[in-house]
């Protein structure tokens, strides 16, 4: 089909309606060989890029001197991947009932902090927890709701790993007791605490969908690992987690409803099982005169270690880069060429000429987006997990969020720059912009390049923000980590990152329909 064809095509649709002008744009569009070329391109770059990345990283843990496979973590209620190693004193709740205990102390140690790295010294890492809990059984990863003390957050109620419940704040000690009490009324648990044992404020009600009418019940204490993250001189970040342990006092244990018997302790999941505690003995529980003495180590939380389903997706940057030539050479091409006057003679209207091209070049850009991030998501997975990875799981609206969103976010980076080649008129002035503010905050912010703060606010004001759409594990604020976007955490919620985006968008369309309608194509 000639160009003179097309452009009469574009003529008729003006008068007859939105789309057909849409039809007429697509037409267009499909019969320059090298657009339809460059997009196929950009969508195999993705695709190749990503197999690339997850054919070559590969991860083992060693067993002496032999290298096996790791070994999965358990998996919560929900599905996800999660953490769960304390130690626990407990017997069977066979029906409904409760447990009230005092705690009069929460102590512990740090194994060889920075600055000399030299002594293990006493202290608490904040998230260091004892308390009390019921748990569907002792196999890590089984439902719980607990109630406890944190070193510094307070009195928490937490429940199946994700949930946490914020109660009175400040910390535990023989002068400043707590009282904490945990009943179960079916699948209901709901946490009260108190200074004197005699007033009691609600913390928090969890409801544990299917739990079995015999549980475990008892008190419990861990202590997460303790992180410091410092600069590196050559750039980016050192991260160090060293092994902690905390013991936590309990006294006034009265319970209703459990089963004859006297109390069990041992660990749960992989606490106690480290180099340091295996010479030390260091978990464990004491009881005298009704007052039991727990140690522990570990925590009760989802896990953040392993590889996030979206890491396949490190060729999206270079496709989107040449997905943005296309779309400002669409626009700019006609500019040079000296056709714009006859598009915009297909509709008097100019913005719905805008408009159509936009809704030709997003369409295409996010079919390529889509079908590439596809086929890195889904086939990326197995081939990392035949190379010893552990993938994090996550529920299937995560998954299809994280694939559609990086369509979403491949139309609206078109969409963006072909405004940009409206505005400008020139692709290489448009073309630097666009990339300039789309893909160069990004890589600056996971490169390591800047400080922790200045990435994240480049993350939160430019068009990059739309990248968070492909984010699929959240922060979570009860469980100590390095969340930053190097390690592949945004700022903005996923949904949130890409209305950034999408409002940059919206103003650079809106200027170029003003800027199209004022001045002569």
């Amino acid at each position: 089909m000639s160009v003179a064809t097309v452009y009469r095509s574009g003529l008729r649709a003006g008068r007859d309606g939105f789309a057909q002008l849409v039809r007429a744009e697509w037409t267009k569009f499909r019969t320059v060989r090298g657009w339809v070329i460059a997009m196929t391109a950009a969508s195999l770059i993705i695709v190749a890029l990503g197999l690339s990345y997850a054919s070559g990283n590969r991860s083992t843990c060693g067993q002496g001197p032999v290298e096996v496979a790791c070994p999965a973590p358990p998996v919560g209620p929900d599905g996800e991947a999660v953490t769960d190693g304390f130690f626990f004193v407990h017997r069977p709740l066979p029906a409904e009932g409760g447990i009230t205990v005092r705690l009069t102390s929460l102590t512990g140690i740090i194994t060889y902090p920075p600055p000399d790295h030299d002594k293990i010294v006493p202290g608490l890492v904040p998230w260091a927890k004892a308390g009390i809990i019921v748990k569907e059984n002792t196999r890590p990863g089984s439902a719980y709701a607990a109630l406890m003390v944190t070193a510094g957050h307070g009195v928490r109620m937490q429940y199946d790993y994700t949930h946490d419940i914020a109660g009175r704040p400040g910390r535990v000690s023989a002068a400043s007791p707590r009282w904490l009490r945990l009943t179960r009324t079916g699948d209901t648990l709901t946490g009260y605490e108190s200074a004197d044992g005699r007033q009691w404020a609600k913390v928090g009600t969890a409801r544990l969908d299917g739990l079995a009418a015999t549980v475990r019940i008892g008190f419990f204490v861990t202590s997460p690992s303790d992180l410091t993250v410092k600069r590196s001189d050559l750039g980016g970040t050192i991260e160090q987690a060293r092994f902690t342990q905390a013991t936590g006092v309990f006294d006034h244990v009265s319970v209703q409803g459990t089963a004859p018997g006297e109390w069990s302790g041992g660990n749960v999941g992989n606490a106690g099982t480290t180099d340091w505690e295996r010479h030390h003995q260091a978990t464990g529980v004491q009881e005298s005169g009704g007052t039991f003495t727990v140690t522990g180590h570990g925590d009760i939380a989802p896990q953040t270690d392993g590889q996030p389903i979206e890491r396949p997706l490190t060729g999206v940057l270079i496709g989107l880069i040449v997905m943005v030539v296309v779309a400002v050479t669409s626009m700019t091409a006609e500019y040079r060429r000296g056709l714009i006057r006859t598009t915009l003679l297909a509709d008097p209207r100019r913005g719905r000429t805008l408009a159509a091209k936009a809704v030709v070049i997003g369409a295409v850009s996010f079919a390529a987006g889509l079908a590439a991030a596809a086929v890195a998501v889904l086939a990326g997975r197995p081939i990392l997990q035949a190379n010893g990875n552990y993938v994090l799981p996550v529920s299937t609206f995560t998954e299809v969020r994280v694939i559609a969103g990086t369509g979403v976010l491949a139309a609206l980076a078109a969409v963006f720059a072909l405004a940009l080649g409206t505005l400008f008129r020139r692709a290489v002035a448009a073309v630097i912009t666009a990339i300039a503010l789309i893909v160069v905050p990004y890589i600056l912010a996971t490169a390591s390049v800047l400080p922790d703060g200045a990435a994240q606010w480049l993350l939160r004001l430019t068009p990059a923000a739309g990248f968070a759409i492909q984010q699929s594990i959240p922060e979570y604020a009860h469980v100590l980590g390095h969340y930053v976007p190097a390690a592949g955490y945004f700022p903005l919620a996923p949904w949130a990152g890409l209305a950034v985006l999408s409002a940059y968008t919206a103003l650079a369309l809106g200027l170029a329909v003003v800027l199209l309608r004022r001045r002569d194509g």
